[in-house]
């Protein structure tokens, strides 16, 4: 069965090769709009579904497949960090978070499809993540690195970004993109592997 991640997110891609899958890489293109009435699990797996049947739409003469849509949003008093528009956006989403805890929500869409048949799983996962108190000067000197620019919240804690973080009460995939775990179990579930 031919298997695809629908991002083009190298981190997820190197937590996908961890359970041994190969795959192919076909982002989605959807436009992200976010229902600001549903939960924050919601938003991120109606994101990551989206995703996966935008871009099972371009397999549809494939008899097997299986397309994997993922989401992570970063929430911080309610209010979800998406990916920093600039530099100053990045300043602001990090000053926010220093000294302080949030969560990190990464959504799942799974859509095995065999046949005519489709075959739809979503879940999703949260982490609580503690920052340090961070100095305007760290925060400018990260935000140079460029790393936390393609990244919500505007940190990666599997980079430079991790000189942040103090502790985190959940999974560190999570905070990372893809939770394999999770990811593993609906792959058994589904008979894709």
């Amino acid at each position: 069965m031919k298997f695809i991640l629908a991002s083009a997110s190298p981190r997820r891609q190197e937590l996908l090769k961890t359970l041994g899958l190969s795959f192919e890489i076909c982002p989605s293109n959807i436009e992200e709009k976010i229902n600001k009435n549903a939960s924050f699990s919601q938003v991120c797996t109606s994101l990551a579904d989206a995703k996966a049947g935008d871009v099972l739409k371009k397999y549809s003469g494939i008899d097997e497949a299986a397309v994997l849509g993922a989401d992570t949003i970063v929430v911080l008093n309610n209010e979800i960090l998406g990916k920093p528009k600039n530099k100053d956006d990045a300043f602001r989403m990090l000053s926010a978070l220093s000294g302080r805890n949030h969560f990190v929500y990464t959504g799942c869409a799974l859509f095995v499809k065999r046949g005519d048949e489709v075959i739809t799983k979503t879940f999703s996962d949260k982490t609580e993540v503690f920052m340090s108190e961070m100095t305007d000067n760290e925060i400018r000197d990260y935000i140079s690195t460029g790393e936390p620019m393609d990244k919500a919240g505007a940190y990666g804690i599997q980079g430079i970004g991790a000189r942040f973080i103090e502790k985190i009460n959940g999974n560190y995939q999570t905070v990372v993109g893809l939770n394999t775990c999770l990811l593993y179990k609906a792959l058994k579930e589904l008979n894709v592997i």
